[in-house]
């Protein structure tokens, strides 16, 4: 089931100041970047970077996702592995809010996230 609209909102700011505060200088957004996406109940942190050896595409790297299990009023934490898959992230699978969740991203106290 997918957020209410309050709920999306309420998201969809937290995003993007997270967004706002952690990417790029402008100058060097045409060859880096981040985005984010909502999709369901899950909150998506990528990457943006042109498309090696295609002018003018762009590819998205995943970076985080969290999604929200309103049922037991918590966000579960992935973190994207080389695998290409989805894994809890180990040392907090479970957070509280989005806005924990994207506090536990920017400290990417592992290197999981940004490396």
């Amino acid at each position: 089931m997918a957020f209410n609209e309050l709920d999306r909102k309420r998201v969809e700011k937290a995003a993007q100041a997270f967004i706002d505060q952690h990417r790029p200088p402008a100058h060097l957004r045409a060859e880096v970047d981040l985005g984010f996406r909502i999709s369901g109940q899950s909150l998506e942190i990528f990457e943006i970077r042109p498309k090696w050896g295609a002018a003018g595409e762009m590819m998205e790297t995943p970076i985080a996702k969290a999604t929200h299990v309103k049922s037991q009023k918590i966000w579960k934490v992935y973190w994207h592995r080389a695998d290409m898959k989805w894994h809890a992230y180990p040392p907090q699978p479970e957070v509280s809010s989005v806005q924990e969740y994207l506090e536990l991203v920017a400290k990417d106290e592992n290197a999981c996230f940004f490396g």
